[in-house]
């Protein structure tokens, strides 16, 4: 049975390793229950057991922001980090090693960082139409603000001037995904301190620029508002029913 609610929490300012913990309790238990759903269902096929009320895994919607952070995915380089341990302490800036896909990142406040737990059973299993789709939240997210922004070919995220040498990126992205259960996900930059990716190969991409809405509309922006918006386009892509 398909379920396309989605259970939405917005964290507030987490730290990056609370958060992970919590991910990787929600993300073990839906990969859980799935693998229960399915032995199930083997079993009655079989004929070794009864047939029980249909139950469906949960899916998560997660907003937060953290506080000054680098991770590094892993398939990144620990090089990319160009700060030593006394530059972190330095730079009140945490790092960590972890097992989503892509190199090396920044989260920090001003920054929607969206964790998407989702059995993807429930809406399509295509990893790449995943990503797509939560690019295409975001793009329509700047269109409201009047930004045109695109995605860089043979790149994932979100950008503008991807065509040109102006190209520069607004919303990195690195997911995990197990038994089509996904986790982590996106880092869109509303109002961050952007001195901060100074210290990185960002996503390991040494020739590119990174930016803001702050930036690009020469304003900060409020960061609530901008969380509903993208929550909106996420639930119509995906067509999901949010709950709280």
């Amino acid at each position: 049975m398909k379920n396309t609610k989605v259970i939405f929490k917005d964290w507030g300012l987490t730290d990056y390793r609370q958060a992970w913990d919590q991910q990787e309790a929600l993300f073990a238990e839906t990969v859980k229950l799935k693998t229960q759903i399915r032995n199930r269902s083997l079993a009655v096929a079989a004929g070794n057991a009864e047939p029980e009320e249909d139950v469906a895994t949960p899916n998560y919607l997660i907003f937060c922001e953290h506080p000054h952070v680098y991770t590094l995915g892993k398939s990144g380089k620990a090089e990319h980090l160009l700060l030593d341990e006394q530059g972190l302490i330095a730079k009140n800036a945490a790092y960590y090693p972890i097992n989503r896909g892509g190199d090396i990142t920044y989260h920090g406040p001003g920054q929607i960082v969206s964790y998407p737990i989702l059995d993807l059973d429930n809406f399509f299993t295509d990893i790449h139409l995943y990503l797509r789709t939560l690019e295409e939240a975001v793009i329509l997210t700047l269109a409201h603000y009047g930004l045109t922004a695109g995605r860089y070919p043979g790149y994932t995220g979100v950008w503008f001037d991807a065509d040109n040498a102006r190209a520069r990126k607004i919303c990195a992205m690195g997911v995990r995904c197990s038994r089509w259960v996904t986790m982590h996900g996106l880092a869109f930059n509303v109002n961050p301190d952007l001195s901060y990716f100074k210290n990185i190969v960002p996503c390991g991409i040494d020739d590119k620029a990174v930016t803001s809405m702050q930036l690009e509309l020469g304003h900060e922006v409020d960061i609530n508002e901008v969380k509903e918006i993208l929550k909106h386009h996420i639930s119509v892509l995906f067509g999901m029913e949010m709950v709280s």
